[in-house]
């Protein structure tokens, strides 16, 4: 099962990444723990990023790509693997595309988590909230400016990904503002079918 969990940031993504890990033994593929664990390794691709983010730069798309495409490499994402917050832009769907046609492989769902931005603020300001009353550090994007900001982020480059995948016919809607349990059902209803 090779799949991709696209929706705005607080949608649940993680969450729902670490139930299918769970269920189906397979990956979450992570680009930040993808970046860190490449550049932990010494690994030609993971030596380029840590020279970039120690310039205090963003990573490129090529470097990212390349790290993605070697991480998939890897033995344990033989079966399958979670694609959580990649790709974020139109130039890394088609790098997607593009390694997995390299490989023989193809996505089996692309699955949109559809939440309201409104409500969203609101479950990350209690996420906050939780945080602190457990005695727990907060998240720094746990803050209700700096979630504003990465919304528009997300809805300038990651939200045209919705019509990408749809003009594939890959896309499947979930609610995401549904109870946990319930969005985990469903996404598990898109992959039977998916399956068939």
């Amino acid at each position: 099962m090779r799949l991709i969990l696209l929706g705005p940031p607080g949608a649940g993504k993680g969450t729902q990444a670490q139930r299918l890990v769970e269920k189906h033994g397979i990956p979450q593929l992570s680009t930040g723990d993808m970046l860190r664990a490449a550049v932990q390794a010494g690994t030609e691709v993971g030596k380029r990023a840590k020279a970039v983010m120690d310039a205090g730069e963003l990573v490129s798309d090529a470097i990212v790509n390349a790290i993605v495409a070697e991480r998939i490499d890897q033995p344990d994402c033989a079966r399958g693997f979670i694609l959580d917050g990649y790709p974020r832009t139109l130039v890394q769907a088609d790098a997607v595309e593009a390694m997995l046609a390299e490989r023989g492989i193809a996505l089996d769902s692309v699955i949109e988590l559809v939440v309201d931005d409104r409500a969203l603020v609101g479950r990350i300001v209690k996420r906050a909230e939780d945080a602190k009353a457990s005695g727990q550090p907060v998240r720094k994007d746990d803050n209700p400016e700096v979630f504003e900001e990465r919304l528009r982020e997300y809805y300038k480059k990651t939200a045209p990904l919705t019509g990408y995948y749809y003009a594939k016919g890959r896309l499947k809607t979930v609610d995401g503002m549904a109870s946990i349990d319930a969005v985990t059902a469903e996404i598990g209803k898109v992959l039977a079918a998916a399956a068939k």
